[in-house]
């Protein structure tokens, strides 16, 4: 930060440069109008537009500001759209001084593209995360993300924002109307164009041999879509499972006795005891001691679980306080559920969320931006706190889950 000599200039500066596509993404306007919105002015010093539109484009901006902690406030801001110093320095770190607490002024990740500065050289954050701190490994020449409570005594932790850099997502990369409708939320049923490219984007995925996770609330087992997801799990549609105990308790319950919530699936009727059926299936599964050991021993034969025991599909099943048994296979303690969720988001690179909102949200905290994210549920509010929370890479989808799941299927032609 330097001080600004013109008189008719105020008191503090600081040079910055943006760089990539911040013409047509909008970002170079976004940058401005954040320094004006908080008090401050700018000076263009220099900007470079590209010439085709696969061409990066540049601008060193003068940052202007009547006091230094203006300053400070408009740099803070303009950081997470890809604004960094013209004189960029190494990162500062410091030694976590408890546990399961970053230090005073620690950097807080986007779930953006992150790098920092190390030796004199731009090094990439791995397990790039919203909402966490970054951790540099003992040699001084690594760095990941790390959750709060995940940090001990003596680790490394970035402070400040100097030597970072984050790197916006790139809208002059988008191809497809999937990328296109991103943050997009339909209040309608799904079009077919929707579905269809939500199917060519995990087409895709398979393809390129990265992992297709789904996150799944119980409306799914209640509107009749168990066969459904049981498909795309047989077809290598769903390598990565996270749930409720809702969704998998559901599920048995169909498995054991035809019903979920107590009501006949076929029918539509409310079966007689009905309402029993649910704690009888927890109650099922905790006396065998597990979901798997069920499948083995031939007492849950088919259904989501029991296809993803077949198939070695892994599950992550977090509870809550309002869980019936619950399952032995729940996750009852939240921050390890939390750790077992970060393993598994290695190497997806397409989510899909139905009808569950608290897990949607959950997951969507731990994906970096790069991942796409398809969100169906029937309560509109699911899908914008989603976007509002951060995944700004979300296509919402405001319909019930059974047309969505079917429509999906037959698109991918199972």
């Amino acid at each position: 930060m330097t001080q600004a000599h013109s008189a008719a200039s105020p008191g503090f500066s600081e040079e910055i440069e943006l760089h990539g596509h911040i013409i047509d993404s909008l970002l170079l306007p976004k940058v401005l109008d954040e320094i004006l919105t908080r008090g401050g002015t700018f000076v263009l010093k220099d900007v470079k537009i590209g010439e085709r539109q696969s061409d990066p484009s540049h601008a060193r901006i003068e940052v202007r500001a009547s006091s230094a902690a203006v300053l400070e406030e408009i740099l803070d801001a303009i950081h997470d759209h890809g604004a960094t110093p013209v004189n960029a320095q190494d990162c500062t770190f410091v030694p976590a001084d408890m546990d399961g607490a970053f230090p005073e002024n620690f950097y807080s990740t986007t779930s953006f593209r992150t790098q920092v500065r190390l030796g004199g050289e731009w090094v990439e954050v791995e397990d790039q995360e919203m909402d966490c701190g970054i951790l540099i490994d003992a040699e001084g020449a690594a760095a990941r993300c790390i959750a709060m409570a995940d940090v001990r005594t003596g680790d490394h932790i970035v402070v400040g924002r100097q030597g970072l850099r984050v790197i916006p997502a790139d809208p002059a990369a988008r191809t497809s109307l999937f990328e296109f409708m991103t943050s997009a939320v339909s209040s309608e049923k799904p079009k077919g164009v929707t579905v269809r490219e939500i199917a060519a984007a995990m087409k895709r995925t398979r393809e390129g041999g990265e992992k297709l996770l789904a996150v799944l609330g119980p409306a799914v087992v209640h509107t009749g879509s168990v066969e459904h997801i049981c498909k795309l799990i047989r077809a290598g549609f769903l390598n990565v499972l996270f749930a409720g105990n809702a969704l998998a308790t559901h599920d048995i319950e169909q498995a054991l006795y035809g019903t979920s919530l107590g009501v006949w699936l076929d029918r539509g009727l409310p079966a007689e005891e009905g309402h029993e059926h649910h704690l009888r299936a927890i109650n099922t599964i905790r006396r065998i001691g597990g979901i798997r050991p069920a499948v083995e021993r031939g007492v849950l034969k088919s259904g989501i679980m029991y296809e993803c025991v077949r198939r070695n599909i892994p599950w992550v099943l977090a509870g809550s306080i309002r869980d019936d048994g619950p399952l032995p296979d729940v996750i009852t303690d939240i921050l390890e559920a939390q750790r077992r969720m970060r393993e598994h988001v290695h190497g997806v690179g397409f989510a899909l969320m139905v009808a569950t909102m608290l897990h949607s949200i959950a997951t969507g905290n731990l994906l970096p931006a790069w991942v796409k994210v398809a969100c169906v549920d029937i309560n509109p509010a699911t899908v914008t706190k989603l976007t509002d929370r951060g995944s700004i890479q979300t296509v919402g989808i405001v319909t019930d889950a059974e047309p969505f799941l079917r429509a999906l299927v037959n698109e991918l032609g199972l």
